[in-house]
This record gives structure tokens, C-alpha cells and sequence, in this order.
């Protein structure tokens, strides 16, 4: 009872800013919500002239801004699920980006030493006490090593984690409510939306796992000249503090000096498109936050990524999904792309494959129907989602994920240049994906290398079943001593054909898998 007064009250406070934004009408679509909507209307005044008339997204986004950063996280959260919050809206919430206030050098100062047990001087021989970059969570110093070595020193905001615990408890509390009182909103899943805000918030307020998240990305590009990923400084990274080698490249945004270092636009946008599939389909890791503010361009034509703290994957048969889709897409293989979902069970059985493969149609052709410079990978993924509701389509959050950042790459490449056709800048790393999975020896290769996993398994689950029997006797399972002595007498007459008939299946199994190719 506590919990919920104390959450209704939050709840008001929150309302009195969504009115100077004109922007109550999320609360208006809730139950709950509509209640202090009306208290808010009352205690928090009028809107702000400036805001009114605005686009109710536009509006959205400027309450969720100024609420801070758990309200610009989950903003940017709905800003990939059109499915919930409507294309227009979802559209306005992805201009929503991490820029705050900076707090003191001081107290950065003082989470360094407190994080690494040194004081700044001992680590750092030059430390700019001005920070390049504020955001929601964390703020970035240039500094020098006390060996020499110029780096970006991360340090997050004071009092965040408390901060950010108290707006999820707000959050799945009115998800667990929408989702008792609006059976119909169950199939969005606003509780796994806001488990999903929590956990990519965990990630976010652990800079080692960041690092980690650099390092693994760096592994996997080790050997691609096209991108590059700043070295991570271990010895001065802990929990609350990220010290990675500083970039000097050049933004990608600005268009004027690349041109004048002699960096060929065209080459950069190719580069970053095949980069970025490449992470998906090749490694199933990938930069989820590529915007213009986190990459740089050297003048060797290189990019180079900042910021992993938002990373995305997608298990081997997300991927394999993805990537026939985008092939059936391609192919304007309508009907391959509804059976796809149906494979995916991403849409419920009882639905039809051929009034799915129209609405697939009635999605591809206009897109694909246009000129190559406006067609777009990541707008067809999301009208594609916007079907969810109708075909009872359960939303993937791993796919939600890549949609958004399909599209923030598209906008990127396409600022360098205009005229780029996205599906050729892509192709040869779909082409490559498609032979080394979906060609007939890959596959083979695939099912022998599940069923040689089987084979091992199998002895091991006999044990535990033998094991498992054994804990049961001597947890008090009771038997007459003649009925144990049958029972060993029958394992040892069994043992040695049971697991006979084990390997024989995995045999018949890879037999029957082979025929099927």
C-alpha cells in the first residue's frame, strides 16, 4: 500500500511536468493514469505557451529531456517500438539524445580516485577539467596518462544508480498495472519493455562491462581496416570510470572537413553500412548507438566508433531469420517472407500465411518499387512491425533493437551520401552471410556439428538419470532389500544396450538430417 501511494505521488509530480509540456496524453491512455492526469491538469498549471501546438511527439520528447535520464532512456526505448507507441510518436522519441548538464570536475575528480584508489596526479599527467561530453548517465574528460598517452576518461553522474532505481520501480509498477487491467496491451509486454530498460540501464552503470562490450568489438574487427575501436585502458577502468585511448578523427557530421582532407564520402558511407551487417550477420554483435556524435573518420578513410554502453545481439537463428527475410525482401518472395514468421513462431499459427504474405507485399512493393537512394532497409523492417497488431505478431526485442539502429546507419550514410543505394552497399556482406550458412555444405555442416553435440550429451544425461536415482535412495526412498538388489541386477543387464540404443539414434538422427539436405 505504501509502495503504490509513494508511486501515485511520483506519479503527480511527473504529471505536473508532462502539463507544462502539453504532454499528459500517455497518462490519459491508462486507467490509473486518466485519475492523475486530472490532478495534474489542476495542481500543475498551464502548458507552455511554446510547446503548445507542437507535435504531440515533439512535446513527449521535450518532458522526457527534462525529467532526466531514466525518462531519456525510456524514450529512447519506445523510439524502437512503433508497434507500441505509433510511428509518428516513435519517430520524434529517436530525436531524443543524451545531452545534460555537466556535473563539477570535483566530483569527477573524486570518483576517479575513490574507483581506482589514486589519486587523479598519480594517474594522469594532464586532466581537462572541462568535459567533452555530458550525457544522461556519464560525462567524458580528455586527460594524458602519467606515461604519455592521450585518452577520454568516463566517469558517471553522481547518485545515478539511486536515481535510476527508483524510476524502474515507478516503471514496472505501471507495467505490472497495465498489464492487469488492459489485457489487450499484454501482447506488447510493457513489463519485458521495462525489464529490458533495466537491464540495458545495468549495462550502462557498469563501465567495465562497456569495456568489455570495446574490447570484444575491437577483437572481432582486428583484422578489418574499415573500423577501429579505441583501445581500453584496464589499469584505469573500474565500475564507475572508463579510460580508453582518445580518437582523433575527424565527426562524421562535418561534411566540410572530411572533403577537405580528401576523404571520399561515398567510400565512408559504403564502409559503414557493410561494417555494421557485418556485425549482425557475421558476429551477432553489434553497435547499437551509431550515431554522428559517437564516429569519427580518420583521413586514412578508417571510422572509428565511440560510446559501446548500448550493444545489441542476435542468437544464430535471430540472425538466420533476419537474413533469409531480407533475402525474401530482396527476391520480392512475399510468401517465403510470412512462412519465415510462421518458422519463427513470431506469428501465432492460427493466423493465415497468405493474408500475412499480402500485408508483406503491400510493405515491399512501395519500397522497393522506388528509387535506390530512397530505399531503406530499416524503414521496411519498420512497417513491418507495425503489422504486429493486427496478425498478433509477438514483438522481438532483439529485432526492435536492430530496426532503430538500421536506421540511424541509413541516415548516417546517406548524409555523407545522398545518393547511396543501401541494398548494393549491403550486398556482398548478405551474399557472403547467405553462402557460408544457407548454401547445402553449410548447412550439413551445421545439423553434423548439432547432432556430434547430441552424441556428447548423451552420456551425460544418462549419468544424471543414474545419478538423479541414486540421490533419490538416499534421500529416504525406502526400498526392501531384495527389490534394490533386482534393481542393480537389472542397470547392470540394461546398461550396456541402453546406451547401444543411444549412440543408434544418434546415428539414425544424422541420417535422417543428411537425407533431408
Amino acid at each position: 500500500m505504501f509502495e503504490s501511494v509513494r508511486h501515485l505521488a511520483r506519479l503527480l509530480s511527473i504529471g505536473r511536468t508532462l502539463v507544462r509540456y502539453d504532454a499528459l496524453f500517455p497518462l490519459e491512455t491508462l486507467d490509473l493514469g486518466v485519475a492523475v492526469a486530472w490532478f495534474a491538469r489542476i495542481f500543475g498549471g498551464r502548458a507552455d505557451s511554446r510547446f503548445v501546438g507542437q507535435r504531440p511527439g515533439a512535446r513527449l520528447a521535450a518532458a522526457l529531456q527534462a525529467l532526466g535520464p531514466s525518462f531519456i532512456k525510456l524514450g529512447q526505448l519506445l523510439s524502437t517500438r512503433p508497434d507500441l507507441v505509433g510511428a509518428a510518436l516513435a519517430d520524434d522519441l529517436a530525436t531524443l539524445r543524451d545531452r545534460m548538464p555537466a556535473f563539477a570536475a570535483a566530483q569527477a575528480r573524486q570518483a576517479i580516485a575513490t574507483e581506482l584508489g589514486s589519486p587523479v596526479e598519480a594517474l594522469f599527467s594532464a586532466f581537462d577539467e572541462r568535459p567533452i561530453a555530458a550525457a544522461s548517465i556519464a560525462q567524458v574528460h580528455f586527460a594524458v596518462t602519467s606515461d604519455g598517452r592521450a585518452v577520454a576518461v568516463k566517469v558517471l553522474r553522481p547518485g545515478i544508480e539511486r536515481a535510476f532505481e527508483r524510476d524502474l520501480a515507478l516503471f514496472q509498477w505501471l507495467a505490472e498495472t497495465a498489464e492487469r487491467t488492459r489485457p489487450a496491451l499484454r501482447r506488447l509486454r510493457p513489463i519485458a519493455v521495462v525489464r529490458t530498460l533495466k537491464d540495458s540501464a545495468t549495462m550502462e552503470m557498469d563501465l567495465r562491462l562497456e569495456a568489455a562490450a570495446a574490447s570484444e568489438l575491437a577483437a572481432n574487427f582486428a583484422d578489418n581496416p574499415r573500423l577501429q575501436v579505441p583501445a581500453v585502458d584496464w589499469k584505469r577502468t573500474a565500475k564507475r570510470v572508463l579510460t580508453s585511448a582518445r580518437v582523433d578523427g575527424i565527426a562524421i557530421d562535418d561534411r566540410e572537413a572530411l572533403i577537405a582532407a580528401g576523404i571520399d564520402l561515398r567510400a565512408v558511407a559504403v564502409s559503414l553500412v557493410r561494417v555494421f551487417l557485418q556485425q549482425v550477420f557475421r558476429d551477432g554483435f553489434f553497435h547499437a548507438d551509431l550515431h554522428h556524435g559517437n564516429l569519427f573518420v580518420t583521413p586514412e578513410s578508417t571510422i572509428h566508433a565511440v560510446d559501446f554502453g548500448i550493444m545489441g545481439r542476435l542468437d544464430a537463428p535471430m540472425r538466420r531469420f533476419f537474413g533469409e527475410l531480407l533475402l525474401a525482401f530482396l527476391n520480392a518472395d512475399y510468401r517465403r517472407a510470412a512462412e519465415l514468421h510462421f518458422e519463427a513462431g513470431i506469428v501465432a499459427p492460427d493466423q493465415s500465411v497468405d493474408a500475412f504474405a499480402q500485408a508483406c507485399r503491400s510493405i515491399g512493393e512501395p519500397i522497393l518499387g522506388q528509387s535506390s537512394d530512397h530505399i531503406s532497409i530499416g524503414r521496411l523492417l519498420g512497417q513491418l512491425f507495425e503489422t504486429t497488431e493486427a496478425f498478433a505478431m509477438e514483438t522481438q526485442p532483439q529485432l526492435l533493437l536492430l530496426q532503430k539502429t538500421m536506421v540511424v546507419v541509413e541516415g548516417v550514410a546517406r548524409s555523407l551520401d545522398p545518393e547511396l543505394n543501401i541494398w548494393e552497399a549491403g550486398r556482398p556482406v548478405l551474399e557472403t552471410w547467405a553462402r557460408e550458412t544457407l548454401a547445402p555444405d553449410a548447412q550439413l555442416k551445421s545439423a553434423l556439428g548439432q547432432v556430434a553435440g547430441a552424441a556428447r550429451r548423451f552420456p551425460d544425461l544418462v549419468a544424471r538419470a543414474e545419478a538423479a536415482a541414486g540421490v533419490m535412495t538416499a534421500e529416504g526412498l525406502r526400498l526392501h532389500p531384495d527389490s534394490a538388489r533386482d534393481i542393480a541386477a537389472a542397470q547392470a543387464r540394461y546398461r550396456r544396450p541402453l546406451r547401444l540404443l543411444v549412440w543408434l539414434a544418434v546415428v539414425l538422427l544424422a541420417v535422417l538430417l543428411i537425407s533431408q539436405m
